[in-house]
C-alpha cells in the first residue's frame, strides 16, 4: 500500500489553492509558482497512483535510495542522483523502493510557461527520469524553495520560491549528462560543503549523491584536497569562525552556532585542537 506522506522528519508546504488562482493571476507571476513542496527521508511505502491527470509539474529529486515512475510511456527505475520529471496533463505514478526506499526533495509547479519550457527542454513522459552533473546545487536549490515557502505565503516569499524553482528546471534542461569525471564530482562535493557550512552533512550523504560508494568517495575526496571529508568541512567552519572573530564583536557562542556547533564548549575544543590556543586568545592577538 503507497502512503503519500506522514514521514518521521519530513517538511511538507501546500499552497493554499485559492491563493495559488490569486497568484496566478497577478500581472508579473502568473509565469510560475510552487504549489507544493518538501522533503521526504527515507520513506518507505511513499507513493501516489494518478490516473486522473493534476495541472502542475511535478519534480522529484533522489538523493538516496531508489524508487520508480509510471507514465504512459512505461516504467522506469529510479537511483540515487537521479531526478524524475512528470509533465502535467499526462497520468502517472511513482514509488519508493520496498528494500531501499529513497529520500526525496520535491515540488510541484504551474505556471503559463511551464508547457512551453517542457518542450523546449524535451521534458516529456518517455523520458521523465535524468541525472544530473551537479546534483549538489539542484539540492541547494530545492532547499531554498522548501525555506521560501515555509516563510509564508506573501507575493514575496512565493516570487523567491518560484525563482528558485525555475533554476532547478533550467538547470535540469542544460545539463542531461550523468558526470563520469570524478573530480568534478568532489569539486561540486566541496563546494556544497562550503555552502552547507552550518548543516549536519554526513560523509554516507555525499557519497549518496555522488552515485558512490562511501568508501570511494572518501577515498577520491582525500586525495583530490589532500583532507578527509569530516576534516576539510572542520576547515571550512574554523575560517568562517577565524573571519567572525577577527571583524566581529559576537560572542563565542553566538559565532559556535553559526558555523554549525550548538554546542560551544564542542566548538572551543575543536578550535583549540585547530589553533592551539582558544578562540578567546585567537581574538586577543595582533593581527594585520
Amino acid at each position: 500500500m503507497l502512503i503519500p506522506d506522514g514521514f518521521p522528519g519530513q517538511r511538507m508546504l501546500v499552497l493554499p489553492r485559492p491563493r495559488v488562482r490569486e497568484f496566478l493571476l497577478q500581472p508579473g507571476t502568473a509565469h510560475l509558482v510552487v504549489t507544493d513542496c518538501g522533503y521526504f527521508p527515507r520513506a518507505h511505502s511513499h507513493g501516489r497512483v494518478r490516473p486522473t491527470p493534476i495541472g502542475q509539474l511535478v519534480v522529484l529529486v533522489c538523493v538516496e535510495g531508489a524508487g520508480w515512475c509510471e507514465t504512459p510511456a512505461g516504467r522506469f527505475d529510479v537511483g540515487a542522483a537521479q531526478v524524475v520529471i512528470l509533465p502535467p496533463g499526462q497520468p502517472h505514478a511513482y514509488g519508493a523502493d520496498d528494500d531501499d526506499p529513497w529520500t526525496l526533495w520535491w515540488f510541484h509547479v504551474a505556471g503559463s510557461d511551464i508547457e512551453s519550457f517542457l518542450r523546449t527542454a524535451n521534458m516529456t513522459v518517455e523520458n521523465p527520469v535524468r541525472q544530473v552533473r551537479n546534483l549538489y546545487h539542484v539540492v541547494s536549490l530545492m532547499t531554498e524553495v522548501v525555506q521560501w515557502m515555509e516563510r509564508d505565503s506573501t507575493t514575496p516569499s512565493l516570487l523567491a520560491a518560484a525563482g528558485a524553482a525555475w533554476h532547478v528546471l533550467t538547470l535540469l534542461a542544460a545539463d542531461r549528462v550523468g558526470a563520469d569525471d570524478t573530480s568534478d564530482l568532489i569539486e561540486q562535493a566541496a563546494d556544497y560543503l562550503r555552502t552547507h557550512i552550518t548543516e549536519h552533512v554526513t560523509v554516507a550523504q555525499l557519497a549518496a549523491m555522488a552515485s558512490l560508494s562511501t568508501s570511494h568517495f572518501s577515498a577520491l575526496f582525500k586525495r583530490q584536497l589532500g583532507y578527509p571529508v569530516l576534516q576539510y568541512q572542520t576547515m571550512l567552519r574554523m575560517s568562517r569562525a577565524r573571519e567572525m572573530l577577527d571583524t566581529t564583536s559576537r560572542t563565542v557562542a553566538s559565532i559556535a552556532a553559526d558555523v554549525g556547533y550548538p554546542d560551544s564548549f564542542y566548538f572551543a575544543r575543536q578550535f583549540k585542537k585547530v589553533h592551539n590556543m582558544t578562540p578567546r586568545e585567537y581574538r586577543n592577538q595582533h593581527k594585520g
